[in-house]
């Protein structure tokens, strides 16, 4: 079997490509190299399966279906995996790379379109994310719906981790019982991508649970600060300076802030929303950190510390309580989304406290602490 190390490196000698590899599939050569194959090759052989039944099957139909089923085993290892006490989700993202490197390297043994071969990376994308694998029992009384997010900053630390991808990985259908009502966790992870925002990425995979009040709280949670942080009023506009993960830049900065796009237009809403999980039984959670209602904005006015949402649709948004990146813009979307559709369900933003490279012992503390957060908020409703 080839090791995903030769496998990466060929990607870069192969004479032609099928298909051009983006920065972060191109990354893979370093982060086999710097973090060895206990973190990169973890899940060699599901990707190794993967790529066998794309390069056998003979239709379109049949490669896609196997696809979803491939890359959800991805996504269910990587949970087994922390749930057994492995907390590191590095292995799934840099798998995921390199499942994605493969497909566009190899062809299947049928004559395939590039917009077939497009189909065919989302279907992995959103397999190997956990979006496929959200099932909750009948008898679930508290449904919570938890997205997490990919490591970033790579080209500061390749080595980085990201807690809330832990904590995803963990809490992934998680039950335990409160005052007699069974809690039911389902958790996915979200890319740091600006394309897949503007794409409405966040919008698909939320619009049928807050439509229909399928559950009873959607949870978003990023790194964040040296404490808990629950966002009280994500801004609109982004501001952030810093790259994604394939360094796209928006061109926006504190001074020029610029709302995101929604299906190539700009993203209409309010300069800032309210998020409505409990925040006063949340921060009871006993644990190694505070756990703040953060209520700091900025607006083209200056900072504020914001005591209600009346006083802020006034000003223009430069940064949300969540700041002025992906972790404040997955907020307000998730929020605006639920007040367009009048939707009952909590929703809201748990900041985590960073970490540096990657932080087991960290990490576990975070973990411990978010699934005490999410009991008290249980309890709550």
């Amino acid at each position: 079997m080839k090791s995903l190390t030769t496998l990466a490196l060929s990607l870069f000698s192969a004479a032609s490509l099928a298909a051009p590899l983006d920065i972060e599939e191109q990354r893979l050569p370093s982060a086999t190299e710097s973090l060895g194959s206990s973190v990169t090759q973890r899940y060699q052989s599901q990707v190794a399966t993967l790529l066998g039944h794309y390069q056998a099957d003979r239709n379109e139909l049949s490669v896609t279906r196997q696809m979803a089923e491939d890359g959800q085993a991805l996504w269910r290892a990587a949970v087994e995996d922390v749930q057994a006490g492995q907390l590191d989700d590095r292995s799934l993202y840099w798998a995921r790379l390199a499942a994605r490197a493969a497909i566009k390297q190899h062809n299947p043994d049928f004559r395939m379109a590039e917009w077939q071969r497009t189909v065919l990376l989302n279907t992995l994308e959103n397999a190997s994310r956990g979006m496929s694998d959200i099932r909750f029992d009948d008898d679930a009384h508290f449904r919570i719906l938890l997205t997490g997010f990919d490591p970033f900053l790579l080209d500061r630390d390749i080595a980085q981790s990201n807690p809330s991808g832990i904590v995803a990985l963990a809490l992934d259908g998680e039950r335990w019982q409160v005052n007699g009502r069974k809690v039911q966790v389902e958790t996915a992870m979200i890319p740091v991508r600006f394309e897949d925002f503007d794409n409405g990425m966040i919008e698909a995979l939320l619009t049928p649970y807050l439509r229909d009040n399928r559950v009873d709280m959607v949870v978003t949670v990023s790194m964040g600060r040296e404490q808990f942080d629950l966002e009280r009023f994500p801004g609109r506009n982004r501001s952030a300076t810093a790259p994604d993960n394939r360094n796209v830049l928006t061109g926006a900065n504190k001074k020029q802030p610029l709302p995101p796009s929604l299906n190539g237009g700009p993203l209409n809403g309010p300069e800032f929303v309210e998020f409505s999980l409990p925040v006063s039984a949340m921060q009871t959670a006993p644990g190694a950190f505070d756990i703040n209602d953060n209520r700091n904005i900025s607006t083209l006015n200056g900072p504020v510390a914001a005591r209600s949402l009346a006083q802020l649709n006034q000003d223009v948004s430069v940064e949300g309580s969540g700041g002025g990146y992906l972790s404040n813009e997955i907020s307000y979307r998730s929020i605006l989304l639920r007040d367009l559709l009048g939707s009952r369900v909590a929703v809201g933003h748990i900041h985590t406290p960073k970490i540096t490279g990657h932080d087991a012992e960290t990490s576990a503390a975070i973990l411990t602490q978010v699934r005490a957060m999410l009991n008290q908020a249980a309890q709550a409703q």
